[in-house]
C-alpha cells in the first residue's frame, strides 16, 4: 500500500526534476547514478520526503540517500517496492531493466570504470600513444575506432557516439579537474589525415584554456621511460574515498583497479613523469608548432 503524504512546500518539482522522455538516461553514466537521479525525480514529483518514502518501503534514510546519490546499487526487488510506494506502476523496475540491458553493450573490461568516471572529482591522466578519449574530437575518434578488427561501419559510428557521450561530464557545472600529460610523440603520430590532426590539436589548445584542465607535454628530450608500458588514469573520488585507477592495455581482463598499493605505485610514476614534463605554456607552444607542421 502506498503512503499518501501531506503537501510539503519544499517538494515543489524544479526544472531539473522534469523530463520529457520515459528513460532520460546516459549510456556513459553508471547504472547507479542514472537510477538515483530518476528515483529522486519521481520522489519529488510524487511529493514524498525521503523520510516518508523510507516509512513506506521500508528503508533507512541513509540508504535512500546513497541510492539517490548513486553510491548504492539498486536491486530489482527494491525498484519494485519503490514503484509500489510511489504509485509508479513498473516505472523504476523497467528503468533498471533498461539500464542493465544497456550496460551489457559495454565491453566487460570497461564497465567497472564507467561506475567511477562520472563520480570522479579529478583525474590524473598519462597517455603515451594518442590523445585520451575525453579530449578527442569526433573525427580523431572515428579514425581510431573505425579500424578495430571486425567492426562494421554501423558499430564504429555507435562507438564514436559513445565516446563523445562520455565527454558530457566535462560540461557539468562541477566538472572533474583533469591533470593531463601527453607524450610528445602523440603530436607526430599520423592517426588520420592532416586536416583531422590539425583539428585535434586546435581542439587541445582550446580545451587547455579551460579552468578545469591542466595540459602538459613530456618531451622526447626528457628521456623519461617510466610511462612507456602504457597509459593510465587515476580518478580521485568524493567523500574521501580512495582513488581508483584505469590501466590501459591490450588485455581483455579487468583494467580498473581499486588496489591501494597498485594505485599508489601509479601515483608515484605519474609524479615522476610530471616532474619531467614541460610547463603548460611551453606545452602550448609545442602544440602550435605541431599544428604548423601538419599544415605544411
Amino acid at each position: 500500500m502506498s503512503l499518501i503524504p501531506e503537501p510539503d512546500p519544499e517538494l515543489e518539482p524544479t526544472p531539473e526534476t522534469e523530463s520529457e522522455s520515459e528513460f532520460d538516461t546516459d549510456y556513459h553514466e553508471s547504472t547507479r547514478v542514472q537510477f538515483g537521479r530518476e528515483l529522486r525525480k519521481y520522489r519529488l514529483l510524487s511529493r514524498f520526503t525521503q523520510r516518508q518514502l523510507c516509512l513506506a518501503v521500508p528503508l533507512a534514510v541513509s540508504q535512500l540517500s546513497m541510492l539517490e546519490n548513486g553510491h548504492r546499487a539498486p536491486t530489482w526487488k527494491l525498484a519494485r517496492q519503490l514503484d509500489e510506494a510511489l504509485n509508479l506502476g513498473t516505472t523504476l523496475a523497467d528503468l533498471l531493466d533498461h539500464l542493465d540491458r544497456t550496460a551489457t553493450q559495454v565491453p566487460h573490461w570497461f564497465r567497472p570504470w564507467l561506475e567511477f568516471e562520472p563520480l570522479s572529482t579529478s583525474q590524473r591522466i598519462w597517455e603515451p600513444l594518442m590523445v585520451p578519449g575525453l579530449l578527442q574530437t569526433e573525427q580523431y575518434a572515428e579514425a581510431i575506432l573505425s579500424r578495430s578488427p571486425g567492426v562494421t561501419p554501423e558499430q564504429a559510428k555507435q562507438n564514436v557516439a559513445d565516446r563523445m557521450g562520455r565527454k558530457s561530464i566535462l560540461h557539468r557545472p562541477d566538472p572533474p579537474m583533469l591533470w593531463v600529460i601527453l607524450d610528445e610523440g602523440i603530436l607526430h603520430r599520423p592517426i588520420a589525415d592532416p586536416e583531422v590532426m590539425r583539428g585535434q590539436f586546435h581542439y587541445l589548445l582550446e580545451m587547455s584554456e579551460s579552468r578545469w584542465l591542466s595540459l602538459q607535454l613530456l618531451p622526447h628530450s626528457a628521456r623519461n621511460v617510466l610511462g612507456l608500458l602504457g597509459g593510465f588514469t587515476i580518478a580521485d573520488m568524493p567523500k574521501n574515498a580512495p582513488p581508483v585507477a584505469y590501466i590501459d592495455s591490450q588485455s581483455t581482463g579487468d583494467r580498473t583497479s581499486e588496489r591501494v598499493e597498485e594505485v599508489k605505485r601509479l601515483e608515484f610514476r605519474y609524479d615522476l613523469i610530471r616532474a619531467d614534463a614541460l610547463s603548460r605554456s611551453d606545452s602550448r607552444v609545442m602544440i602550435k608548432e605541431a599544428i604548423q607542421r601538419w599544415t605544411t
